[in-house]
Formats: C-alpha cells, structure tokens, sequence
C-alpha cells in the first residue's frame, strides 16, 4: 500500500498539536503510537516510511525539556531492574553465609560420627541419647 500524498503532513500537523497539547485523536502522549493515532496514520508509517520525521519528533520532545514517554518507561524499568539486582545479590550473599553455617554443621556432625564409630569399634556401649519422642501415637511404652 503506498502513502497517502498528504501523510507527511498529517503528520507534522499532528506532531505540531500534540506538542502544543492540543491533541484530537488521541491520548496526546510524546509516542510513536500517540503521534500515528493523532495523524490518522499507521504506526509504521512512522517507524519504516518516515524515520525523519520520528526523529524529529523525539528531538522537538527534547529540545522543549521534556522527555518522551517511551524513555520515561524505560527509566522506571531500568531502575526496577536495578532494585531487582541489589535484592538478588544480597539473597545471593544470604545464600552464600547459610551454605558456610550449613557445611560447618555437617563437618560437625561428620565428626560426631566418626567418633562414635571408633567408640563401638573400641567396644564400648553406646546409650541412646534422650530426645524427643517419635512414637507414632497410641504407642507409647512408658
């Protein structure tokens, strides 16, 4: 489909209201999407057709100090990314502490039994340690 003769400046005139804030068609956002809609065009007219004027789009945006919404979406990302990235580190060292308490406590234990081995190979009798009861229920002996 080729482009209507007047698209360019469809276009422009819509760049033109929504800087302006005056937007009729559409929601007047500084997008790509917003400027296509208020043009009566489709969106990659802008995007593949008329990459010019897409970009001065942006520009205009940015030379008025402000910044395209597009942009401000992938600021709040970018720093949602990052807040993401800090708590996953500190569960990561988290993780790392609890692996270093968890491999003392098994070299413990390890230790444990290799001494009670050698005691029972030295013959000696071993008493059960008291603990809880696990009994199942109804079979309790005492």
């Amino acid at each position: 489909m080729s482009p209507a003769p007047d698209e360019r400046n469809r276009i422009r005139a819509a760049m033109d209201r929504i800087l302006n804030g005056t937007a009729t068609r559409s929601t007047g956002a500084l997008t790509i999407v917003a400027l296509a809609m208020e043009a009566d065009v489709p969106r990659n007219a802008l995007t593949q057709r008329h990459p010019d004027l897409r970009n001065d789009f942006y520009n205009q945006v940015r030379v008025r100090g402000q910044t395209p919404d597009s942009e401000r979406r992938l600021r709040r990302q970018i720093t949602r990314l990052k807040e993401l990235r800090t708590a996953d580190a500190q569960e990561l060292a988290d993780l790392r502490a609890d692996r270093e308490a968890l491999i003392g406590a098994l070299h413990q234990v390890q230790m444990e039994n290799r001494r009670l081995r050698q005691q029972t190979n030295q013959g000696l009798r071993l008493m059960p340690r008291p603990g809880p009861d696990t009994s199942p229920p109804g079979l309790k002996t005492k």
